[in-house]
């Protein structure tokens, strides 16, 4: 087993994780940790946390490092749950032994670009900052990746699907970790009507936006159908169930502007018409108790001949006609796009 001892400085800070500070050239970096990209197992489980590499990126980075005045003072986030020794010394620092084994390799929390341009660089003898953390569990790994990430430009839908992974976040992402987990459920379990259908960093090839249901369920669990299923013992198999229930129905009435439809060949599958339905699906449930696809699609089928989901005009109202792809993932047009929806179902 190869062993790396480095001198470190050791910040006071959190008394809960270990934080040091030393350097150590890229290439043993990239011996004693990984980056782990973020992906699914077989039974839809959630591996991993970094996002894909991004080619034209880690080529700008690459070109500029190769120069001979190339300096990199941003230091590499590493986090570890095991393999480490820290021997604490008096004058605010220590002595850090890293065990290089497959088993307890650190993980690449921030920084993984820059690691991945100097590693294509094999003649280079670059020195790094690294940052480590020293985790008690991976839970708290993720943890610490999402709170270091989010005041960063890294996407947000990478984010908000590693939430429901996690506990004790702070309230305005642990409520979105709600509607994350669901979204997850619905895209993932084989017996959702959504199944494979949301676009995730897991799942690339999906057509619905992952944002735009989450905020669909959001909208539910603040004043809709899902608050009030919270109060149930079985809350989460419900929520999912009538989601995925109405949607089943969705897919039914309207296959013609769902099935091989994408955002720009249909509105349906648009954020701005999967958020209006999620307002006709409250209005459905609210009006009748609709619970299943077969009550949903009775009261979606009054709809059928009213909507211009792939051509045609949106007729709103005296002087309101707007062409079907005229609508976009703004408060104005779901808005009014679900008034619509539901005037339409109240005179039918």
């Amino acid at each position: 087993m190869i062993k790396y001892t480095y001198r470190a400085l050791v910040p006071k800070q959190s008394t809960h994780l270990q934080v040091l500070s030393f350097c150590a050239p890229a290439s043993e970096i990239m011996d004693f940790a990984r980056i782990d990209r973020i992906g699914r197992q077989k039974d839809g489980s959630l591996t991993g946390f970094q996002r894909p590499q991004v080619a034209a990126h880690i080529n700008e980075i690459r070109t500029y490092l190769a120069t001979d005045e190339a300096v990199l003072p941003n230091s590499v986030v590493v986090a570890f749950t095991s393999g480490v020794t820290i021997t604490n010394n008096k004058d605010g620092m220590a002595t850090v032994t890293i065990d290089v084994d497959e088993s307890n390799k650190g993980f690449v929390v921030d920084g993984q670009q820059r690691l991945t341009a100097l590693s294509s660089i094999p003649d280079k003898n670059f020195e790094v900052l690294v940052s480590m953390i020293v985790c008690s569990s991976e839970e708290e790994l993720r943890k610490q990746f999402i709170l270091i990430n989010n005041t960063r430009p890294l996407p947000k839908p990478l984010i908000y699907e590693l939430l429901p992974s996690v506990t004790g976040l702070p309230h305005r992402l642990s409520s979105r970790s709600k509607s994350a987990g669901l979204v997850e459920r619905l895209n993932y379990d084989e017996d959702s009507s959504l199944h494979g259908q949301i676009a995730q960093h897991t799942n690339p090839k999906g057509t619905l936006k992952d944002t735009a249901l989450q905020k669909l369920i959001m909208n539910s669990l603040n004043a809709g159908v899902l608050r009030e299923m919270s109060r149930s013992e079985n809350a989460e198999v419900e929520q999912f169930i009538i989601i995925s229930e109405f949607f089943a129905a969705v897919q039914s009435v309207f296959s013609e502007a769902w099935v091989e439809k994408n955002p720009r060949t249909s509105r349906l599958v648009h954020s701005v018409g999967i958020i209006a339905m999620g307002f006709v699906l409250e209005h459905i449930y609210s009006a009748t108790g609709a619970k299943d696809r077969n009550s949903f699609t009775t009261q979606l089928t009054l709809l059928a001949d009213k909507c211009a989901w792939t051509e045609g005009y949106w007729e709103f109202g005296v002087d309101n006609k707007r062409p079907w792809n005229g609508l976009q993932f703004i408060p104005r047009d779901y808005l009014e796009l679900s008034q619509h929806l539901i005037r339409q179902l109240k005179r039918l």
